[in-house]
């Protein structure tokens, strides 16, 4: 499953862009285990891309693989992890534009 956020915030140094990628990778990874036992997993990938031009998309790819056995509504689980990691990313750019902001008023 794969889904693209736009958001429209300032410019990010590409050290901030490759934290946000990170953020968002570690946040579907953690919601997932918080659901599902390490043993209940067979196979996760989560691969995020950020294209910056005239705004900023975060695109984020899940795969996710359980047992047969495993009953779980995969596409829910990787919705509401991707919701998630969204909310957190957006915080993250929403401090960013703060500090930003705040730099350029003291300048």
């Amino acid at each position: 499953m794969k889904k693209v956020f736009h958001i429209g915030l300032p410019e990010l140094s590409e050290d901030e862009l490759i934290a946000i990628g990170e953020l968002a990778q570690e946040v579907i990874i953690d919601y997932i285990f918080e659901h599902l036992t390490r043993s209940e997993v067979k196979d996760i990938e989560v691969t995020t891309r950020i294209n910056r031009e005239d705004i900023l998309d975060l695109e984020i790819e899940v795969y996710l693989e359980v047992p047969i056995f495993v009953k779980v509504d995969i596409e829910k689980l990787i919705n509401e992890a991707l919701e998630a990691a969204y909310e957190k990313v957006e915080k993250r750019l929403r401090e960013i534009a703060g500090q930003n902001k705040a730099q350029e008023l003291s300048e």
